[in-house]
């Protein structure tokens, strides 16, 4: 019999178990510790699942400071609550990596489109972090992928999937992230729609700004994607462009100008609006204008045939990128781009998986957690 000493979220708790040792190879075995989901660590399943929960919510230092041990009692470290997240992310990134799920397969309502036909979306985008190399030394910022499938709530009720909702239906969105590049979100990205039933729905639409690839990757990963749509919000940056090089000393009339084409954009689509922008090219006018302008049609002449906003709208279907864009900003930005925070290769791509899980529909932070053998105890 040999003791041994875990926290726990009752406390620190001293036990003694069972340990075998075989004399042919040396190897000792404690089976006790794997019943009841012990590692190698002092804490027990249950105090490190709080202490990832803290350290995936809030920096290190004041997790361990604050928000764990006000909200358990538990007192760690610093370095243990880094540790700990990072090792957690590292093994839902390994896991996902490996195709693995965690929970049931529990198929989504899928919202319908104005012609009655559930639609899914998938959409992906990117976004820096700051790094740093080996013992604090400068490094070039990494850009961390972010993969979404998602089931946008249409504001027409009828559209719902259950009109007769009294109340507005949950956001459901699925995250999964890669500082490996694109590739490495295929597979992730494709068990996530399996598991929420994605090939149920009718109809499979991408979102994308347009960035080199993402097309490519979206309809080669999605093969039932009917039409990938170029973000609108970030079309009509260029032309936003436009109208603060026209107008740089009149916020007035340069928002004017840009809701003008904004709304040409939205209601007769990239082809036309191509077709403008041609024409004003071919008036005199200023150079710092024409810079911009150029841009703007060499961008609508790449992408024109994704900007047909006029029949996406009147099919009922989404045109922005706010979800991806906002997912950047939840899933990354809120917890990995606080002021002067920097990273290293492995703990960023550790945190980004788990922050990943934690902002992903109700029910996937807890399936992970319980993935444990079926004659497991209970978590303390």
């Amino acid at each position: 019999m040999r003791q041994r000493t875990v926290n726990s979220l009752l406390g620190e708790v001293t036990f003694s178990r069972h340990y075998y040792h075989c004399t042919d190879c040396c190897q000792g075995s404690v089976p006790f510790d794997a019943t009841i989901g012990l590692d190698s660590t002092r804490q027990t399943p249950g105090a490190r699942e709080v202490i990832a929960l803290g350290g995936t919510v809030d920096p290190f230092e004041e997790s361990a400071d604050k928000l764990i041990h006000k909200m358990s009692g538990l007192r760690v470290s610093e370095s243990t609550v880094q540790r700990i997240t990072e090792a957690v992310g590292a093994e839902i990134g390994v896991a996902q990596a490996q195709g693995q799920l965690f929970g049931d397969s529990r198929p989504w309502a899928w919202h319908k489109d104005a012609e009655g036909k559930t639609v899914a979306y998938v959409a992906t985008d990117a976004t820096g972090v700051g790094m740093q190399g080996a013992k604090g030394a400068r490094a070039d910022g990494r850009m961390v992928n972010v993969g979404m499938i998602y089931n946008p709530i249409p504001e027409d009720q009828s559209q719902w999937a259950d009109p007769q909702r009294t109340r507005r239906p949950p956001w459901q969105a699925r995250y999964v992230t890669s500082m490996n590049g694109l590739e490495a979100l295929a597979t992730p990205l494709r068990q996530q729609g399996a598991q929420v039933g994605m090939d149920a729905a009718q109809r499979w639409i991408a979102i994308s700004d347009a960035g080199n690839g993402l097309e490519d990757f979206l309809r080669t990963n999605f093969p039932r994607v009917e039409v990938v749509i170029v973000d609108f919000y970030h079309v009509a940056e260029y032309l936003g462009k436009i109208a603060r090089a026209w107008y740089p000393m009149d916020e007035e009339a340069s928002e004017a100008w840009c809701e003008k084409w904004c709304h040409d954009l939205k209601h007769e689509g990239g082809e036309v609006v191509l077709g403008r922008l041609r024409e004003l090219a071919r008036q005199g006018v200023p150079c710092i204008v024409r810079v911009r302008l150029e841009e703007a049609i060499r961008y609508f002449e790449n992408h024109k045939h994704r900007m047909d906003y006029p029949l996406y709208r009147a099919k009922g279907w989404a045109i922005g990128s706010g979800p991806v864009e906002s997912a950047c900003k939840t899933v990354i930005g809120m917890r990995m781009k606080q002021g002067g925070m920097r990273w290293g290769e492995a703990g960023a791509d550790a945190v980004s998986h788990i922050r990943g899980l934690f902002r992903s529909e109700k029910g996937q932070w807890d399936a992970f957690w319980q993935r444990k053998p079926p004659n497991s105890s209970p978590q303390i």
